[in-house]
């Protein structure tokens, strides 16, 4: 343990614990790979803990683009190429006002480990823009895609970085970034996956993160006798990953009753209404205020009246609670509104969106807990489906898609528990998935040498 504080402590003193995000990430894996160390001295002896919270390369580029008014603005664009021990970067791209150095890294050093859970030959990256698509014409996202994508493609490509989708970025995004790098390449490289089915996109990956979840949580539940059949579910978040994980917990006899966005949350009862949600989310693209107006029996409570530390999503009784939102999302005050309300189970399909605190209180409280690493994982499964698709020319249906995603979820569950096993970790998931995810990039990492 004395090695992984100094480790820290020379994270802090290069400046890490000013990236508040990131460093919580790597104070979460640090901490909990003690027992992985002391197996395996070799990686202490090869300095993998230092070589590894350092990313390989993080690009800041300028994007300048002109709007409908021909008014011309400037943003910020990221990529951090984190680790790519186990094969090409891989990680998603986000348009959202919020991002910035500290996030993207975060996201990028859990998509290492993410994508090493999975079992898959990628590396871990990330990337995005400070850029808001909200309000803006599809001309204006044309333009502002196709000047990010020509301000660092030479940076990317098949075998090297391959972006894909995330906050703010949807098949029309990724249409218009894979757009632009055929133009500039002149070239059908496969650098981006999420694409639209016509251009050569996965059946089942817009379904994938939001579907893995569920299956996930289900071969969980069913390891420990219990089923997700009949049972109520608070979701939070009303994007791909919630709508998706919503539409399976139907499919399997559950009952949904909660989602949220940054504006305020819904409380329906009954079950929320998935063909409302769609329309008023991805067609509409507004705020959850018209599921209220169009849902009289439906509550909204707006963000502004949430109880300090307390979201209004995570008061309403449930089995199963599923954070889809974003990072930290789920603190020590509504943990507490969780355990009171009698919850079983609580599985991540955001990115870190339980705080440390919270995950200590479910600990506490024997409550089941599905990390983000391994519970979110279903999307870049697909993801690296779509490029083996894309390499063969042999497209898979959505039945064989959805059947992959299904075993790669089960195998990681599986994955989990046998490392739980071996290092005596009782149903401590987060710290499987941390060490698992850590053996597999160090051990690759001491074959390649310095």
């Amino acid at each position: 343990m004395e090695y992984i504080e100094q480790a820290l402590i020379r994270a802090e003193k290069s400046n890490c614990k000013s990236e508040t995000i990131f460093f919580q990430a790597l104070k979460e894996v640090l901490e909990t790979i003690q027992p992985l160390l002391e197996k395996h001295p070799e990686y202490l002896h090869q300095n993998i803990i230092d070589r590894i919270m350092v990313p390989n390369r993080a690009i800041h580029f300028k994007i300048e683009w002109m709007d409908d008014d021909n008014i011309i603005h400037v943003n910020n664009g990221y990529r951090i190429q984190f680790n790519n021990a186990l094969g090409p970067y891989k990680g998603g791209v986000r348009f959202h006002p919020s991002v910035n150095p500290d996030i993207l890294k975060f996201l990028a050093f859990e998509q290492i480990f993410k994508n090493a859970i999975t079992g898959l030959h990628i590396g871990g990256a990330k990337g995005g823009a400070d850029f808001d698509p909200k309000g803006k014409s599809d001309k204006e996202i044309m333009k502002f895609c196709q000047a990010f994508m020509s301000a660092f493609y030479n940076s990317i490509g098949a075998d090297i970085d391959i972006l894909g989708g995330d906050i703010g970025v949807g098949a029309r995004e990724v249409g218009y970034l894979f757009g632009q790098y055929k133009q500039l390449t002149n070239s059908y490289d496969s650098i981006i996956t999420s694409k639209p089915l016509a251009l050569g996109g996965s059946l089942g990956r817009t379904e994938a993160t939001g579907y893995g979840l569920i299956y996930f949580t289900q071969t969980f539940l069913e390891d420990m006798g219990e089923t997700l059949k009949g049972k109520i579910c608070t979701i939070s978040g009303s994007g791909n990953v919630a709508i998706h994980a919503i539409e399976k917990l139907y499919e399997i006899g559950a009952i949904p009753v909660t989602c949220s966005d940054s504006k305020g949350a819904i409380h329906d009862s009954n079950g929320i209404d998935l063909e409302l949600l769609k329309k008023i989310k991805l067609e509409r693209r507004a705020s959850l205020e018209y599921y209220a107006l169009e849902r009289k029996k439906a509550t909204y409570v707006k963000r502004e009246s949430y109880t300090e530390g307390r979201s209004f999503v995570w008061s309403i009784p449930c089995f199963a609670a599923f954070p889809c939102a974003t990072q930290n999302e789920l603190g020590e005050g509504s943990a507490k509104l969780l355990i009171e309300n009698d919850v079983k189970i609580v599985a991540e399909g955001a990115n870190m969106p339980t705080t440390p605190e919270a995950i200590a209180l479910f600990e506490e409280n024997n409550i089941l807990f599905g990390p983000a690493k391994a519970a979110n994982a279903g999307g870049v499964a697909v993801s690296v489906l779509e490029m083996s698709q894309n390499s063969s020319l042999n497209y898979l249906s959505f039945e064989k898609v959805d059947q992959r995603l299904q075993d790669i979820m089960s195998n990681i569950y599986s994955d989990l528990k046998q490392t739980c096993d071996e290092y005596k970790l009782d149903m401590d998931l987060v710290s499987a998935a941390n060490i698992l995810g850590f053996q597999r990039v160090a051990d690759a990492m001491i074959m390649q040498g310095v």
